[in-house]
């Protein structure tokens, strides 16, 4: 029996009729996840998995207890009813607890595509042979991970609150090495809907620049000029996402946004005049879930906010910052939901625009392994991957060895010098964004 709205109503209606009185909170998940995936030129693994659990989170004075099961009958309901009520009693007072939501209107977002929900083995095996055909072509050596999702949410609680979101999610990761393993090209794509993962492009992509960046030299560290590709500007901004936005942090001195002596940068020129960075969950190229997610900054204080389009960095300038429910009642100001679905408002520049305007630089295909080295100014270091070439006056001269950087993405945006049009790249749409002092440490044996 599939998922649908009223079966997930039904589902969170009988924990809470099983649970009595109190104060009680239900998240569903319901999801299908079927993948395959590629190495050494054929199909190593194909699997196929589906769950449906809950997390029943109970409240009282200020306590609370959270359990999770994927036991939906209504003794495995009653067992995990029990465990909450009981760690809740355990637990101290939570002075920043804020009562549960009452009912909440949730936008409609349309991500689920019924091509994707039925995608199995069968459908992702064209794809995937037209993959590894070009990499024997090529004389490459191919491997990757190909996903398709579907997954039925729900939010309900005690105080009549409720909701429920089908989303669906198909990526490919593709990596071509050349058979020296001294190159390696890489290419990534993501969608709600199964028709909008080009496979035969990918895999050119990722060809390409497996060849290209085979046999690099040596350069040395140092500040560089860079061009960031789509997928290296947004692993850059996702460390935005999960801290550097808080206005919590902010206010209390421990982020990129804080102000010397207190408070926000809020209202303060922190970027380029030409970065806007804003989240739209209506986006269709990277359409969010209808209320606050999980895990969120705040946690269980954000949890079922409403999501909505919210402006972040517009034309330079910080315009607000995310307040859980619990800061934005310490502080006076409306609570704010996840930075989920970020856009980054692109230019007019191609990516042969930026390489041509500059006369010594680097063009970087991605990041990887990014770690935060000081949250107070958002510095960040991670190594450069499946491709790093030299810019000489305007040309791309040949491929260099990766390295590793030392660099916030907050001084990346204000260092910002042209930009192309933004595209999807992960779960945001960006531009490439070619910035100037880009600091470089050292040397890295990675390909």
């Amino acid at each position: 029996m599939g998922w649908d709205r009223d079966r997930a109503r039904q589902t969170i209606e009988r924990v809470l009729s099983l649970a009595g009185g109190g104060d009680w909170q239900v998240e569903l998940t319901a999801r299908t996840s079927s993948h395959t995936r590629f190495a050494r030129n054929e199909i190593t693994t194909s699997g196929f998995s589906e769950d449906a659990g809950l997390v029943v989170t109970t409240a009282r004075e200020g306590r609370s207890g959270t359990v999770s099961t994927n036991d939906l009958s209504d003794d495995g309901l009653k067992a995990a009813i029990v465990r909450a009520s009981g760690m809740r009693d355990l637990m101290p007072v939570d002075p920043e607890w804020v009562e549960p939501l009452p009912p909440q209107t949730y936008p409609a977002l349309q991500k689920y595509d019924d091509e994707c929900a039925r995608a199995r083995a069968a459908e992702r095996a064209p794809g995937i042979r037209s993959i590894l055909a070009l990499a024997r072509r090529k004389e490459l050596v191919a491997a990757g991970f190909y996903e398709t999702v579907a997954t039925h949410r729900a939010v309900g609680n005690s105080k009549g609150n409720f909701g429920y979101h089908p989303a669906t999610d198909a990526e490919l990761s593709v990596t071509m090495r050349t058979t020296s393993g001294t190159g390696s090209g890489w290419a990534s794509g993501y969608s709600p809907r199964f028709s909008e993962v080009d496979a035969k492009s990918l895999a050119r992509h990722a060809a390409e620049k497996g060849i290209a960046s085979a046999t690099p030299r040596d350069v040395p560290p140092g500040d560089y000029t860079v061009v960031l590709e789509p997928a290296a500007v947004a692993a850059l901004l996702m460390t935005l996402q999960f801290g550097a936005l808080s206005r919590r942090a902010a206010d209390e001195g421990r982020s990129v946004f804080s102000k010397p002596g207190g408070g926000s940068r809020v209202g303060e020129k922190v970027a380029n005049e030409s970065v806007s960075l804003r989240s739209d969950p209506f986006d269709p190229r990277v359409p969010a879930t209808p209320w606050n997610p999980s895990g969120g900054p705040g946690g269980g204080s954000t949890d079922g906010l409403p999501n909505r389009k919210v402006t972040w960095i517009d034309q330079g300038v910080l315009k607000t910052l995310v307040s859980d429910r619990y800061w934005a009642r310490v502080t006076g100001v409306e609570p704010t939901p996840f930075p989920g679905s970020l856009v980054l408002s692109g230019g007019t520049a191609s990516l042969d625009d930026l390489v041509a305007s500059t006369r010594h630089g680097l063009l970087v295909t991605r990041f990887w392994y990014i770690r935060t080295v000081n949250p107070q100014t958002c510095q960040l270091t991670g190594l450069t991957r499946d491709g790093l070439f030299l810019i000489e006056k305007g040309r791309l001269a040949g491929p260099v060895t990766n390295l590793r950087f030392n660099e916030s993405p907050v001084v990346m945006l204000q260092n910002t010098e042209g930009m192309t049009p933004a595209v999807p790249a992960g779960r945001m749409v960006v531009p490439a964004i070619k910035s100037r002092e880009f600091t470089f440490t050292s040397k890295s044996d990675a390909v």
